[in-house]
């Protein structure tokens, strides 16, 4: 079973490792990644600050300049230690088991704005790019999904797919085959903040129970879950769950 989870806007500095575009998941993705990395990069040179606020979605131009940097010559940390939003927070990567780390490494799968679709264990450099924001005159989402998604297809057709991504990332690829999604109901609402908590939450349970389908997922039990409602439709199910208080 493979995970599929979306990235944060916020990140962790830092790093020890060079950047090596080509280790990221997907070799013969290589070059487009480069393609896309190097308009980055001249948005970047070019310095236009209203530009790069807009690509950042940042305003303060201090903070503006703490991202004008040279990404490929940056120092990397694994991606799911990058990512810093509420899921990761509530994922608690750094505080599991050897064991539950090496799960997630293995097994899920994250889109990131910049580099598309990564492994959990692929070395990545600090960035800012704001969702749904074009580089230079290249849509990412339209990009990855060009390039990207016949590779995702080839790399998931004997898994079992969970995908905890919020929607806008259907953008970069969806499944063709059946696949399994969740939604959150907390007072007869969908939530937000808290299905990004619950996304975290659900993969931390999956991970320390080393899950390996879909069929073990629905038997695990979730402390502040309760299934709702099973949907399917077309080639998509989803499980609702209601948050208990």
């Amino acid at each position: 079973m493979k995970i599929l989870l979306a990235p944060s806007e916020t990140k962790k500095s830092g790093g020890k490792d060079s950047f090596n575009p080509p280790s990221l998941l997907f070799n013969a993705l290589a070059p487009q990644r480069i393609k896309l990395l190097h308009a980055y990069t001249n948005v970047i040179q070019q310095g236009d600050i209203h530009v790069l606020s807009k690509m950042f979605g940042i305003k303060k131009e201090s903070d503006i300049l703490k991202y004008k940097k040279d990404i490929i010559h940056e120092l990397t940390m694994k991606a799911i230690e990058r990512y810093t939003g509420v899921a990761f927070d509530y994922l608690k990567y750094e505080a599991l088991g050897n064991k539950a780390q090496t799960y997630i490494d293995e097994n899920v799968i994250l889109f990131s704005n910049l580099f598309g679709p990564i492994r959990a264990l692929d070395l990545i450099p600090e960035y800012k790019l704001k969702q749904g924001e074009v580089v230079g005159e290249i849509k990412p989402e339209k990009f990855y999904n060009e390039h990207a998604a016949h590779l995702m297809e080839a790399y998931l057709a004997d898994e079992e797919i969970l995908d905890l991504r919020a929607g806008f990332y259907d953008k970069f690829y969806k499944p063709r085959k059946p696949y399994t999604a969740l939604k959150f109901i907390k007072e007869g609402k969908v939530v937000s903040h808290w299905a990004k908590a619950y996304r975290g939450i659900v993969l931390r349970e999956i991970a320390k129970a080393e899950v390996s389908s879909i069929d073990e997922f629905m038997k695990l039990p979730i402390e502040g879950l309760n299934i709702e409602e099973i949907q399917t439709k077309k080639n998509k199910t989803e499980i609702i769950y209601t948050i208990g208080n």
